[in-house]
């Protein structure tokens, strides 16, 4: 998707921040400055720093400018900051923050769900279910349908702060499953995995759809510890995601 002036403007200076270019701490150069280092105008510049104030990266104040917050700080649900991270270079620690996260959100979506689908959420996971096998039997985009097949699981809790999270998890969750398919049959291997997942769903049974989906996640921490030690490069997420090849 190409971005206006604006957008790319908070692309740049998003990307300065999580790069390090700005300490933290360090307050970041005047916007007229900004503004002339970028070719844009002064007002593009306020906004992309309002922005980045939003998104818990700078904070700013009367005579004290523009200052960098440490990353605890930062709003890692946001999908700007996760694609500015992995710009900046994925590290161990975020993976494991991933990991951890999906071990205690996912399980307990599952089980919610297990309870609350409705035949509408079932067919939705279904065709997301379908379009993953697609693309591993005739190639194509995997990874997009591996999220929708995550973000059905999310929705079909009808709880409106998972479905808010499911809009936020997306991106940290590309990142999982990137990593997991540059592993040699990892989305086939992974198929009889989330069908587990949606029977269990279907028959109603909470503890057998925990069980599937902390199997499925444990996995993916195995796939992503292994990518990571055989130094690969690491996806970007501002790339579109590989398509998979026809088996």
């Amino acid at each position: 998707m190409i971005k206006n002036v604006s957008g790319t403007t908070l692309d740049l200076l998003g990307a300065a921040i999580v790069g390090g270019r700005y300490a933290v701490g360090a307050s970041m150069p005047p916007e007229p400055l900004l503004g002339e280092e970028l070719g844009v105008s002064r007002t593009v510049v306020r906004e992309a720093v309002k922005s980045l104030v939003a998104k818990g990266l700078v904070t700013t104040g009367p005579k004290v400018g523009t200052k960098v917050l440490p990353p605890d700080a930062w709003n890692w649900f946001d999908p700007d900051v996760i694609v500015w991270q992995s710009q900046a270079g994925l590290t161990r620690e975020f993976l494991r923050d991933l990991q951890e996260l999906r071990r205690v959100i996912e399980p307990a979506a599952v089980r919610i769900a297990a309870e609350r689908a409705t035949p509408a959420d079932i067919a939705e996971i279904e065709v997301a279910f379908a379009g993953m096998k697609k693309a591993v039997e005739q190639g194509g985009d995997y990874v997009a349908h591996d999220l929708r097949f995550h973000q059905g699981l999310l929705r079909a809790c009808h709880n409106r702060m998972m479905v808010q999270m499911s809009k936020a998890l997306s991106a940290l969750l590309r990142t999982s499953f990137e990593i997991s398919t540059t592993r040699k049959d990892g989305p086939k291997n992974s198929l009889p995995l989330h069908r587990a997942v949606v029977d269990a769903v279907i028959a109603r049974d909470a503890d057998a759809a925990e069980r599937a989906i902390l199997v499925l996640i444990d996995g993916a921490r195995e796939d992503i510890d292994t990518v990571l030690a055989s130094r690969r490069r690491l996806p970007k997420l501002d790339m579109p995601a590989p398509l998979l090849r026809a088996a």
